[in-house]
């Protein structure tokens, strides 16, 4: 029998995990049974997330962002990839955030499922409202103040912390560039293998999701029976859908203004590589034949896909930010937290950083909105009502990330001269 993929795994243990919730919660041991005996088992994944969230960054990151070593041979190239890839990413946050903020999935919870929410996260709750609390009696400018670490050490010990985490691995790869190669050679050796460990250990940590996801469905349906908090999570994968949806629009359009390709030329010619990045949830996976894809059928030129596209597999995860804004306003609505203007603000940079940071592999993205939901005082334990159905929507993201990158190499190699005119219509 053929080994069945990851995410059908994933889609199995969801569904046997909301059956095995629902059967038990007819017995009068089955709550108290699933919380002592199954749900440890989804809090034990939890862990291996949060655990490796720091390396995640720190590898990920310096090896990003010490790659651009080449931008001192195409300087030019270099800094317009760079630009319109942040350019993208604040559009595809700011997209996630206006789309949940008009749907609003997360009020749809009646205030009895939000109390019963907020009970069975009682003390991650009280920490992030005090912790809320004391940033907002702060001044403006703490926020600033808090971006930089005063100990490295110290930051990278607590996940509450990853904004300085981050800005220590770009100040660290930036010098890095700043150095000879031969100096920094060793260095880089080391994350590169590092990154390459992470990479491995997350695979590892995916093998146990359909363990852990059918613990946290089970432990959310006896602990929050309510059918509209099932309601409210379709409306949630409905939102993010469209926004991803949005976002394609968006390359689209770019495209045509810029490039002066059709659309049904530009979808066309990434189609396959679309399809792959749906089936394995890895724009690294998918590198190859994006590559291929814009190179045969877009008509860039080798030496503008070969810069751009791993640069943007590393860096330019446009799917990965509609979700984290989505996801991050959803769960605070969950919970009845009321997000202020700059809150959202401080999503929109935190999303956009820790996109830069976030694994080309999959369901990585789901670590770093780890980040996003510390950073803005939300529950974390807000990730186990959003897990369950990561897996499918992740496919659906890595389209966005891939065609992303082909859409910003085409840009790219059209302000160089180096987009070849189009053969296919």
């Amino acid at each position: 029998m053929k080994k069945l993929a990851l995410h059908w795994k994933i889609l199995i243990g969801m569904a046997l995990g909301v059956l095995f919730g629902i059967i038990l919660s007819f017995f009068p041991f089955g709550p108290e049974f699933i919380k002592d005996y199954i749900k440890p088992f989804g809090s034990l994944f939890i862990n291996l997330l949060k655990l490796i969230a720091v390396p995640l960054i720190l590898a990920s990151l310096i090896k990003g962002v010490s790659d651009l070593k080449d931008i001192s041979k195409l300087s030019q190239m270099g800094g317009r990839t760079i630009v319109i890839y942040l350019i993208t990413t604040l559009t595809a946050v700011s997209i996630g955030l206006v789309l949940v903020n008009l749907i609003q999935p997360g009020k749809s919870i009646s205030v009895e499922t939000r109390q019963e929410l907020v009970e069975a996260y009682a003390s991650d709750t009280k920490e992030k409202q005090e912790a809320a609390a004391k940033q907002r009696e702060a001044g403006p400018l703490q926020p600033l103040v808090d971006v930089v670490p005063s100990n490295i050490i110290s930051a990278a010990s607590d996940n509450r912390n990853m904004l300085q985490v981050i800005f220590f691995a770009l100040f660290f790869g930036i010098g890095m560039i700043l150095l000879h190669e031969k100096t920094v050679h060793p260095v880089k050796d080391f994350f590169d293998s590092l990154n390459a460990i992470i990479l491995k250990l997350i695979d590892l940590i995916m093998l146990s999701a359909p363990f852990g996801v059918f613990a946290l469905l089970a432990a959310l349906v006896v602990e929050a029976p309510s059918l509209e908090l099932f309601q409210a999570l379709a409306l949630y994968a409905i939102t993010l859908l469209i926004g991803l949806a949005c976002m394609i629009l968006v390359y689209v359009i770019i495209v045509k203004i810029f490039t002066q390709r059709s659309p049904s030329f530009f979808m066309k010619g990434i189609a396959p590589a679309q399809l792959l990045a749906f089936s394995t949830s890895s724009s690294a996976a998918t590198l190859p034949a994006t590559m291929e894809c814009v190179e045969d059928n877009l008509g860039v030129d080798e030496e503008v896909s070969s810069f751009v596209l791993p640069i943007g597999a590393t860096i330019n995860m446009d799917g990965t930010s509609v979700y984290q804004g989505v996801a991050a306003v959803f769960i605070a609505q969950a919970f009845g937290l009321d997000l202020s203007f700059t809150a959202q603000l401080g999503i929109v940079f935190t999303a956009t950083l820790a996109s830069i940071g976030t694994a080309a592999v999959p369901s990585a993205g789901i670590v770093m909105l780890l980040i996003v939901l510390a950073q803005a005082g939300i529950p974390e334990a807000g990730l186990a009502l959003i897990f369950a159905i990561d897996r499918p929507l992740d496919m659906c993201r890595t389209i966005v990330n891939v065609t992303g990158d082909a859409a910003v190499s085409m840009l790219v190699g059209k302000s160089l001269g180096k987009l070849k005119e189009a053969q296919k219509a």
